[in-house]
């Protein structure tokens, strides 16, 4: 990971990749950056995901800064976020300590569309999400004030959402939607007066 320093002899989490037969014998290929690895923690620490009660259902990851994970209990009387979090959050620092203080979302998956992507851009505020189903891609509206914590630094916030949920997301800030809805509507009215002449 980026900005890490291994010791000889130094213990680590690794995510195996994939196991190459050589002439010299196995070569194991290791990862501290797939997204595998979080899943992995994840269910080493959280008792509901190893027993299948909570399901992930979904990661994506900038290693050594950010990862979104979304999951879902399918225990109505089980809190998917709250199971992962654990009691005083110690079942995901345990996790954020192991990943060197990456930052972990833990967000609630939904089958709808709107409120996925909405819960998927957290800890932003969402006002409004409309979808096209066709091209998979997703209008949103946050209030002026959110529309940097939306976007993330770098954008980050918004492409990891992008990757969680399998959307393009363009967000948009309050005034900005208002003012190209006025836009639209003039446009359409010009549309109307000229049609009729």
């Amino acid at each position: 990971m980026p900005g890490e320093e291994y010791k000889f002899n130094e213990k680590l989490k690794l995510y195996i990749v994939e196991v190459k037969k050589t002439p010299k014998g196995p070569q194991i290929v290791v990862s501290r950056t797939h997204p595998g690895l979080v899943k992995r923690l994840f269910e080493l620490e959280v008792p509901e995901i190893y027993s299948g009660v909570v399901e992930i259902k979904s990661i994506s990851r900038e290693a050594g800064s950010r990862t979104k994970i979304a999951v879902y209990s399918k225990d109505e009387d089980v809190d998917a976020m709250g199971a992962c979090v654990g009691p005083k959050g110690i079942r995901v620092q345990n996790i954020v300590n192991e990943l060197k203080n990456e930052k972990i979302d833990i967000i609630k998956w939904s089958k709808l569309p709107e409120e996925y992507i909405a819960n998927g851009l957290s800890p932003a505020k969402i006002i409004d999400v409309s979808v096209d189903e066709v091209s998979k891609s997703a209008k949103v509206v946050v209030d002026d004030n959110q529309l940097s914590l939306a976007i993330g630094k770098e954008g980050q916030n918004v492409r990891l959402a992008a990757r969680l949920t399998g959307w393009k997301i363009d967000i948009k800030s309050k005034s900005q939607a208002d003012k190209l809805a006025l836009t639209n509507a003039s446009l359409t009215n010009e549309d109307v007066n000229n049609s009729e002449e």
